[in-house]
């Protein structure tokens, strides 16, 4: 219990760190924003109750919002993501459900299904980051377009942090 607290914080410090002090600063003409920091709603145990998953999710958005200078953007965008988690899991259960010991990782579940998961939660995460932060209709298309290509930049950074988290 103690290992598993420990790993995750760790893993929490390291991408917090990672999306202030690197990934914040990266925009390609303001369409793409890469935000890893959602990794860490993904990677929590499939057995974490909601109302932790739903603390971790907000003090991880509000700790992103203060580093970024944003007034709670961050952190109703993956309070949002961490209270759709349960419901896109059930949409995705396996066959024979999750195997209570193993985490919610590619390793366990295989490409195709954390694929899948990943996008919907990063998918959901940024649709609302984005529409908060425009706050209106009038550049809806410029504002799909950002969340496609956020998206995308996103996932691939997510991939590879689990392919190396896999080699491990």
């Amino acid at each position: 219990m103690i290992n598993t607290i420990l790993k995750y914080g760790l893993i929490t410090v390291v991408l917090i760190l990672l999306q202030i002090l690197v990934l914040n600063n990266i925009q390609f003409s303001g369409y793409v924003n890469p935000y890893v920091y959602i990794i860490i709603i993904l990677l929590l145990p499939w057995l974490t109750p909601s109302w932790i998953v739903l603390i971790v999710a907000f003090f991880t958005g509000l700790l992103i919002d203060l580093a970024a200078g944003s007034p709670g953007m961050h952190a109703s965008a993956t309070l949002l993501a961490g209270f759709a988690r349960p419901f896109v899991l059930r949409l995705i259960a396996p066959r024979d459900g999750y195997d209570p010991g193993s985490s919610l990782s590619m390793a366990s579940y295989g490409f195709r299904w954390f694929l899948i998961y990943a996008s919907a939660i990063v998918l959901i995460h940024h649709t609302t980051l984005f529409f908060i932060e425009v706050f209106r209709f009038a550049d809806f298309f410029r504002t799909i377009l950002r969340i496609l290509l956020s998206s995308i930049f996103t996932l691939a950074f997510i991939l590879l942090i689990e392919y190396y988290r896999k080699g491990r």
